[in-house]
């Protein structure tokens, strides 16, 4: 389904999970078992659009505040375990901002959603001119060592740019603030240019220790 900026709705049910990180065109497994959280799923599968604003509460805290700038998934897939679990895949959208919370009528939040500000969301996957691939994949291989951490090298040499640097933002056990500031990175290279600080940092800070991976 091609999802365009009139399409979008004014308003997102809310999924808060600390250090899930969803961009868009790229997928996010997700388990859901609480009964809020069915609730939403349920009402969102009665929805044209079929989306959820996933978005990071601050200090790990569900019932807190959460950070102003989130990512729509859409529901492309679900499965339900014998025991009432719920195995979901969203596809990214769109990056949006919350506006406001919206009080009562569910038990998930559910917030007042602009999406100016990321409208770029929507077109073709954008390039990163500046992207030098070999030194990126060697420093890469040294965070990997130190963190040990396993992956198929030939499979990275050959990715899409954007798929390559989404896919290690959202995979790679960074805290909860380095991925919020991946999301909040305003373009591909910009986004490249922040995870390689960050593995830098990682590892001249130790590179494994729990304290700079958790």
């Amino acid at each position: 389904m091609l999802i365009k900026t009139g399409d979008l709705p004014e308003t997102l049910p809310l999924f808060p999970l600390p250090g899930a990180l969803l961009l868009p065109r790229a997928r996010l497994p997700v388990q859901i078992f609480e009964p809020r959280f069915l609730q939403m799923l349920e009402d969102c599968l009665k929805t044209r659009h079929r989306l959820i604003g996933m978005v990071q509460p601050r200090g790990g805290q569900l019932a807190g505040q959460l950070n102003s700038v989130g990512c729509a998934g859409r529901l492309t897939a679900f499965t339900e375990t014998d025991d009432g679990r719920y195995m979901i895949t969203l596809t990214g959208i769109s990056r949006f901002r919350i506006l406001r919370e919206l009080t009562g009528f569910t038990p998930y939040r559910r917030a007042e959603i602009d999406w100016a500000e990321y409208a770029a969301d929507l077109r073709k996957p954008e390039p990163d001119e500046s992207f030098a691939r070999a030194p990126f994949l060697v420093l890469l291989r040294r965070f990997f060592a130190a963190a040990g951490l396993s992956t198929d090298w030939e499979t990275m040499k050959d990715a899409e740019d954007e798929l390559l640097i989404d896919s290690l933002a959202m995979l790679l056990p960074l805290s909860p603030e380095d991925k919020q500031a991946l999301l909040e990175a305003p373009t591909l290279r910009v986004r490249r240019e922040t995870l390689e600080t960050l593995i830098e940092f990682a590892l001249r800070s130790g590179g494994g220790d729990d304290e700079v991976l958790q």
